[in-house]
Order: C-alpha cells, then structure tokens, then sequence
C-alpha cells in the first residue's frame, strides 16, 4: 500500500505530465499542496516561460491562511534562482508552508540542492528522494541532457513482419513511397514528434523519402527539423528546405546550400562523428531527439551505444526482399499492439525504464 507521500507525489507527476512536449528546455513538474489529508490547492508548469508549478498550486488555494498548516508536494526541486519567473524556493518560504516533499533533486547546475537548503534554512521540513526513479523516468529527457550533456535520443524505425524497412528499389520504384504500419501508428508517431525538441533523418531518407517532419495528424508544435548529408549532396527543392520550420543541416559544404532557408554547420568528412554534432545540439539547448532514419543512420547511433530509447514499429506485411531494418542488442521493455501491428519499446538505461 502506498503511503500518503507516495499518493500525492504520484498526482504530482501526472499534472506534470499534462505538458509533455510543450515545457522544453525546461522539466516537467507538477505540485500538490495538502492541509489535513486534503487536497487544497494543484498545478503544473504548462509552458516555458509561464509560471512554475509551485506558482499556479498556491494560486489555486482560496484560503491562503491554510497554507502555514500544509504541506506542498513537487516532483522536482523548487528553483532557487532568478530566470524568466521568480525562484519557487522564496515563494514556498513566504507563503509559510513549513514542509516540502520533493521527488528528485534539480540536475541543473543553477539549482542542484541550493532550493532546498534555502528552504531547510528558513526551517522548512524538506524530504526528498519520494519516488526518486520514478521521477527521474518522468523527466528523462531533462536528467540526460544535464548529466550527460547531450539531448535523450529516440531512434524510431518501421519493418515489416520479415524485417524489412524499405522495399528492393528498382529505377521504376525509386520515388515511391512504402508505408508499413496502419493510420493508427502513423498517429502515434505524429504525437511522438509533437513530444519532442528534434527529430534527425540522414541524406537517404531525405532523397527517397522527401519527408516533411512535422506535426500533421496531431496537435503539437513542429520539432526542430535536423538533416545530415556529410559527403551527398541533397536537392535543393527538398521539403526539408521548404522554410516552413527550423531546419539544421550538417554538411561538408555549406556552399551548396547558402541560398536555402535553413541553418548550416559545415563539418568536414573526415572530422565528422555522432559526439560532434550531439555535442552542437547540446550547445543549442535541444534536450531531446528523435532519429527516423534511415539504416545507416540508426545502425550508427546504435553502434557508437548512442541512444537511450528505441521504439520499433511492425507492420501486417511482407516485403520478401529489400532493406534490412536495424538489429538491437536488448529485449522489448514493452510491447503495444494495434490491430495487427505493434511498437516494441526498448531502453539503453534502466535507470529511466517504465
């Protein structure tokens, strides 16, 4: 049976979890303020730059005279610092409530353990570690980004039931599109992409493909469009250059492409690697990134051990020859099915699984 902590820690990560893809850079939060084993007061951080969880629970109480007799639960540390709002610390403290139960410690070096010694100074009761992997899962991409300095990788691919992500192309077939999975899935990579900051495809994908990598069957901001083409050259007239969202491209000839309505970071052949360009997403503050393809691609990040989630789609088809979709080392966390096809989602960190 869970304990009464656990309780209201639990509803803070689901407030949290309301604004999943629209807080970024920032984390996921969601707060409960309780007085006498009722729930008085809740809110969670809805965008960046708007207020802080903290900020919209002790708003939403009516009786503010309540507040020195309850307790406010967070799943994450409460700022210490100025940025675009107030620091969550100094309103905890001038709000009077006199014990705090937080989830996880803040990673980033602004806060990092100083929220709650501010609190703890005022002689504020503060219990951290409630559900700690349970909120370090929650906030998965916010942790990676910070700890390991580069954004939480997703690689996504679709293969059909004998393995295959892409048909035999033959001069007749080499525009055409094959797609595997049902509309349902097709929904649910859309809502994917609205998750997340970035989503990355290399230079085959973007010729076969022409993809537009935007949000389409789901409500969402477009991520942040990023193509590779380090020794091919891509077609001007791709969707991908069509201006309709930021675009990074990395190339090893910014001179082919310095008329397009796009972003470029020329980088040589021979000094190119995946913990370089990582390494310029991370100085752009993008936390998360999806990678779609294709095959060399994926099979890269997967050979370098550079990726933290993969989430693997089947089809209901056949395609007897072709491309052979990307092998990974590790068994499904966890299985969805839709029909007759299904995701498979597997995981490079345990400490972040479901």
């Amino acid at each position: 049976m869970k304990n009464s902590d656990e309780k209201y820690i639990e509803r803070c990560f689901s407030l949290a979890n309301l604004a999943l893809g629209d807080t970024d850079p920032n984390p996921l939060v969601g707060a409960v303020i309780v007085h006498d084993g009722k729930i008085i007061g809740e809110g969670y951080h809805k965008r960046s730059g708007e207020a802080h969880a903290e900020v919209n629970a002790v708003n939403s109480v009516k009786d503010k005279s309540m507040l020195p007799k309850s307790t406010i639960y967070v799943n994450l540390e409460p700022c210490s610092h100025f940025g675009k709002t107030p620091p969550c610390s100094n309103l905890i403290i001038d709000s009077g409530i006199k014990r705090v139960v937080v989830s996880n410690l803040d990673p980033n070096p602004k806060v990092a353990g100083k929220g709650i010694e501010m609190m703890r100074n005022a002689g504020i009761e503060v219990e951290t570690g409630v559900l700690k992997e349970k909120g370090e899962e929650l906030n998965r991409r916010f942790f990676t980004f910070h700890n390991k300095k580069r954004p939480y990788i997703i690689l996504k691919w679709a293969k059909t039931l004998d393995g295959f992500m892409d048909v035999k192309r033959t001069h007749e077939n080499e525009k055409k599109s094959y797609w595997i999975s049902n509309q349902e899935l097709k929904t649910r990579v859309h809502q994917w992409r609205s998750e997340e900051t970035a989503i990355m495809v290399g230079a085959n994908t973007a010729i076969n493909d022409n993809p537009k990598l935007n949000v389409r069957e789901w409500q969402g901001a477009d991520p942040l469009r990023i193509a590779l083409a380090i020794g091919k050259e891509l077609p001007g007239n791709l969707n991908l250059f069509d201006g309709s969202q930021k675009t990074i491209l990395f190339t090893d000839n910014k001179y082919l492409y310095k008329d397009l309505p796009i972003e470029i970071f020329e980088l040589k052949e021979e000094d190119f690697s995946l913990e370089l360009l990582l390494n310029v997403l991370y100085e752009k503050s993008v936390q998360s990134l999806i990678v779609e393809g294709g095959k060399e691609l994926l099979s890269s990040f997967i050979k370098s051990d550079l990726w933290d989630e993969a989430r693997v789609l089947t089809g209901n088809k056949y395609f007897i020859e072709g491309l052979k979709a990307p092998l990974i080392d590790v068994n499904p966390h966890r299985t969805e099915s839709f029909s007759k096809d299904k995701i498979d989602y597997y995981f490079n960190n345990t400490k972040f699984e479901k």
